[in-house]
């Protein structure tokens, strides 16, 4: 099998399209890949870094004023003649879009191209590179039954994140002597993404008394721009970091969670049933990650808290609140785990060989 898969901008988009091509290469060791991104954005380090062929294309978001809207939107329709020439030589046998604006060039390029198409989208709220590619594409794959309603059932299937495949599937290591943690204490993993929060460190600030005395332990992830500051604010009772680099081991030890709703989180949340508390990014396109977290908080799979709604006190009631009955998280983790997809991965390799009739 030959297969572009095109993904650009964000670790949201990469992520789940390296692990399907990581599946695939498992099921058909033959196969071949073709990366096509952007020139200077994460995928354009990490795909070659991992050994797979790579080709970046010029190509920015429509954002900012009419001019800069006007330029971009011209690099894109030049992006999809580069990546049409692509296609042309590589010659695979179907085009996977996973989102981001180089996604949309090479997935016009095959449509225009009769190659057969699949996209996958993420969030709850369909993305603006999805929304062109709709009408075109031969197959959509979405994970919420909100973006699910949005698109043309006929050619649609909610299979989930192949993040929830990757994370259902390591073995864990013991994470207790890593992070100077207590195995005889309930843990709780406090997790606002690599680059971490402003908002929810200066709520910790303020928190980190109130953590006193508590019969369970925190693991605080700062984000690597804000250790520096934020570990002079470290007790007994909270363990500080910059950065985790095996966060499924760490949500495998982990009794309750606190973090974003990025599709990618909560996939990986979903996938082993970890009870979550969700803060929502507000700072993410169409405000998706409050969707995200509305369709586990509507199945009882998760609680949320919003970020304009965070302060020192709420936060760390809400926690106590959770943590303090056990009937809520037992009830947390089986609604989390009932929405899990860890078969995402298979199911969309399946849809694969039957869009190329094999």
């Amino acid at each position: 099998m030959k297969v572009i898969v095109a993904a650009g901008g964000t670790g949201g988009h990469l992520y789940p399209a390296l692990a399907l091509v990581e599946y695939i290469k498992k099921q058909e060791p033959d196969s071949e890949f073709l990366f096509i991104g952007t020139k200077d954005r994460l995928e354009s380090q990490v795909v070659p870094q991992m050994g797979y062929p790579y080709v970046g294309l010029n190509v920015k978001g429509l954002v900012g004023n009419p001019i800069q809207k006007a330029k971009s939107a011209l690099l894109f329709i030049k992006s999809i003649g580069e990546a049409k020439k692509v296609v042309k030589k590589f010659k695979p046998d179907i085009v996977v879009g996973f989102g981001g604006y180089p996604s949309a060039s090479a997935v016009e390029a095959a449509c225009s191209l009769k190659i057969k198409t699949l996209i996958h989208e993420q969030n709850s709220i369909i993305g603006l590179t999805n929304k062109i590619l709709i009408k075109k594409v031969d197959k959509i794959i979405c994970c919420y039954q909100k973006a699910y309603q949005a698109f043309p059932h006929d050619k649609t299937l909610l299979l989930g994140n192949p993040r929830a495949t990757v994370v259902s599937e390591i073995e864990p290591h013991d994470i207790y002597d890593k992070y100077q943690l207590d195995p005889n204490k309930k843990l709780i993993t406090i997790v606002m993404g690599s680059l971490g929060s402003r908002s929810v460190n200066d709520a910790m600030k303020e928190a980190m008394p109130l953590f006193e005395q508590k019969d369970y332990q925190v693991l605080y992830v700062t984000g690597k721009p804000f250790y520096e500051d934020m570990k002079q604010y470290q007790n007994d009772h909270v363990k500080m970091v910059p950065y985790v680099d095996d966060m499924p081991s760490l949500l495998n030890h982990t009794d309750l969670i606190v973090s974003r709703a990025g599709a990618s989180t909560i996939a990986e949340i979903t996938a082993i049933g970890v009870p979550a508390i969700l803060i929502p990014s507000p700072y993410v396109a169409a405000n998706h990650q409050e969707y995200n977290a509305l369709e586990l908080v509507q199945q009882d799979a998760a609680k949320m808290i919003l970020e304009k709604d965070l302060n020192a006190q709420a936060f760390v009631s809400l926690i106590d609140e959770v943590m303090g009955n056990q009937v809520t998280l037992d009830s947390l983790k089986q609604n989390a785990k009932k929405i899990g997809k860890p078969q995402a991965c298979h199911d969309m390799y399946r849809v694969i060989k039957e869009l190329l009739n094999e």
